[in-house]
């Protein structure tokens, strides 16, 4: 039961991030981190997201802003470490609390295209790419963000998807790299890479038939689902047996 609830949580997340050009780790990160533990949890939400930036790139890497994405790529590279650590010391209960607080304010920010004009200019990219790397390592939501910030430097969907996915793939690199991959038998695993190819298969089939306003709005309310259920069990584990 378990393999085949971490199987459909890893296809839901990767036909998403398929279909809209993000959502992986906002759908499945919450998902995955009450199946598998916080930290094996968000590793294998790293590795995923990981892959299919990588395979989204292959198409439209030559749309990449390198100039622009440098300042956030160095500053979440100086973050990840700090973030990696974070997660490893805190008590279970307690990065549930924040993990589920992030995906919920994080979720609530972009549905509302909150703009803030510290976000823009090189201060803006280097205050994204800090933070992003830090939630990308702790609680594996480093697209957030980097979402926000494409919002208030008026990039257009065309501009945002393949730097969103340079920066996703450099930026996971990173995180499994610094937290180590997770600690995974060989079904789960197979379960895992089953679920990202069927969930490629799927998100491009519906790629062109449902809205892109649609979709984004399912997979922000999916999120905002999990960040609350993560949430109020990090809160349960907290109260007094």
């Amino acid at each position: 039961m378990a393999g085949l609830l971490l199987g459909g949580v890893v296809l839901l997340g990767a036909s998403v991030q398929w279909m809209t050009g993000m959502g992986f780790a906002l759908v499945a990160v919450p998902a995955l981190v009450l199946v598998l533990g916080p930290h094996d949890g968000v590793s294998l939400a790293n590795c995923g997201a990981g892959l299919i930036c990588l395979a989204g790139l292959a198409e439209g890497w030559r749309q990449v802003r390198l100039r622009s994405m440098v300042p956030l790529i160095v500053a979440a590279a100086c973050t990840v470490p700090l973030g990696a650590w974070f997660a490893r010391r805190l008590p279970e209960p307690v990065l549930l609390v924040t993990m589920g607080a992030l995906v919920t304010i994080a979720v609530l920010l972009l549905l509302r295209g909150f703009r803030l004009r510290a976000l823009t200019g090189l201060g803006g990219a280097v205050g994204a790419g800090a933070v992003g790397g830090f939630m990308n390592a702790s609680a594996g939501l480093g697209g957030p963000p980097m979402s926000l910030y494409a919002v208030n430097a008026g990039w257009t969907i065309r501009e945002f998807v393949p730097n969103a996915l340079f920066y996703g793939a450099v930026v996971n690199v990173f995180s499994v790299a610094t937290s180590g991959l997770p600690a995974l038998d060989a079904g789960r695993w197979a379960t895992a890479g089953a679920g990202l190819v069927a969930g490629a298969v799927v998100g491009r089939t519906l790629a062109g038939r449902v809205s892109e306003p649609r979709a984004r709005l399912l997979v922000l309310m999916l999120a905002l689902i999990g960040g609350a259920t993560t949430l109020l069990k990090g809160v349960w584990g907290l109260l007094p047996a």
